[in-house]
């Protein structure tokens, strides 16, 4: 019976091209606008650790003096280098990881006139495994290389090749300015997004780092700039560019790995004793203000999604339903402009669950080769996307998922755009019709 249906469809489509165009061009612009949209959203919105972001969280605590920055009741988004440390060395939490970000010069084999800049991490040993970082080659450091303050490094894959040629560069040196480290391991291709671990960095980088360094290794060398930097209370940059010195600024982020709600519930109780402690001790000046977020928490906290994209999601959304309801009339003019055929249908023992059916079948149809020209029109405009200057704009591209869910898009839409105009025609009384004929 289907492809009964599916014959008397394409028939019927094929006596009113004219028409037939323009309910499959209303189709493909309001599909194409919305999925270009809806894709962008979806890549910018999703869980940029899958399967661990529930189970790692960002501390905060309040160091600031009471008279400074009054306007937010949050605390700082960074921790000094104090609270850092005594936070890693907590015993508090499975896994935990300090971490600053900045730039470094890398001297390739050419020589210094060839050097260049990329993007350093300076970090401990746990941001490998808590991250889930994939290697090529070789692996991260030890807790004892942070101890020891090695002189080891991990690098990127797209570093490697530039450099030796080769993913394969374990135990070869990397000259950083006037200092030699050993490759200890190269990263695989690895840029989570949005880049949630450093916000500093920005949102959606599309240069991520390339060069990971022990903590202090790095610092002890200053080797690195840094992305962001908050102070308060008189802080200052000292002249040595040892940010370790600076006691009342934000420039450290920290991690701490969290598996049940019990660890959950003892951590944030933990946060807040150690503000009531560095208050006793008169670092802090405030009453215990803490937070305790997981990372799509610390995204939204953050608004990483830039509301501009949800404005125009919305409005792309707004387009495709006045599409359909242009759908919803050339429908109805057609189905009932059909009635003397259906009529005869009727006549001959087809039922209105048969009639209603087939309109359905057609309008199917349609709705396919609407989303096969929407496909075409939303790929055009992720391309357009890419071509703006915003961060996100390498990120605007259409996975699998986003394919067959915007062929289902069309269908369904155009089936629920068919079903008052094929209800009306079925309403018609074959008698009236026959008589006219």
């Amino acid at each position: 019976m289907l492809g009964y249906y599916l014959d008397l469809a394409w028939r019927s489509l094929k006596r009113n091209r004219v028409l037939t165009a323009l309910m499959v061009l209303a189709i493909a612009l309001g599909i194409g606008a919305s999925m270009t949209m809806i894709t962008v959203l979806h890549v910018m919105t999703a869980d940029p650790i899958p399967g661990r972001s529930g189970q790692l969280f960002y501390p905060q605590v309040d160091p600031r003096p009471m008279d400074s920055d009054n306007t937010t009741p949050d605390p700082p988004d960074q921790l000094t280098w104090i609270d850092a440390m005594n936070l890693l060395h907590a015993s508090e939490g499975v896994h935990k990881v300090a971490m600053s970000g900045g730039r470094v010069t890398v001297i390739p084999p050419q020589g210094a006139s060839h050097a260049f800049f990329v993007p350093l991490r300076s970090t401990t040993a746990d941001f490998f495994p808590m991250f889930d970082v994939p290697f090529v080659d070789g692996s991260g450091w030890t807790a004892r290389d942070d101890e020891q303050r090695s002189r080891v490094a991990v690098i990127a894959r797209d570093l490697a090749d530039k450099l030796y040629g080769t993913p394969h560069a374990v135990g070869r040196m990397l000259q950083l300015g006037k200092y030699a480290f050993r490759v200890v391991g190269v990263i695989d291709q690895w840029n989570p997004s949005p880049h949630f671990y450093d916000l500093g960095m920005g949102n959606y980088t599309n240069q991520p780092e390339q060069v990971y360094l022990p903590l202090h290794a790095g610092l002890d060398l200053k080797l690195s700039t840094y992305n962001s930097i908050t102070c308060w209370g008189g802080g200052y940059f000292p002249d040595d560019n040892d940010m370790r010195k600076a006691t009342a600024c934000g420039w450290m982020t920290l991690w701490v790995e969290l598996d049940t709600p019990a660890q959950v519930a003892a951590y944030r109780e933990f946060l807040v004793n150690y503000s009531e402690q560095q208050k006793a001790l008169g670092r802090f000046a405030r009453s215990p203000n803490t937070r305790l977020r997981d990372v799509m928490a610390w995204l939204d906290y953050n608004h990483v999604l830039p509301g501009s994209v949800q404005l125009q999601t919305l409005l792309a959304l707004g387009f495709l339903l006045v599409c359909l309801v242009n759908t919803v009339a050339m429908l109805l003019v057609k189905f009932l402009r059909r009635g003397g055929e259906l009529s005869v249908r009727r006549a001959m023992g087809a039922s209105k669950r048969a009639v209603f059916a087939q309109l359905l079948v057609e309008a199917s149809l349609v709705g396919a080769a609407g989303g096969v020209a929407g496909l075409l029109l939303a790929a055009l405009g992720l391309w357009i996307v890419r071509q703006q200057p915003v961060e996100y704009a390498a990120l605007a591209h259409m996975d699998g998922a986003m394919l067959g869910a915007t062929i289902a898009l069309a269908v369904c839409a155009t089936l629920l755009a068919a079903l008052f105009p094929a209800w009306r025609a079925c309403r018609i009384v074959p008698a009236r019709l026959l008589k006219t004929q």
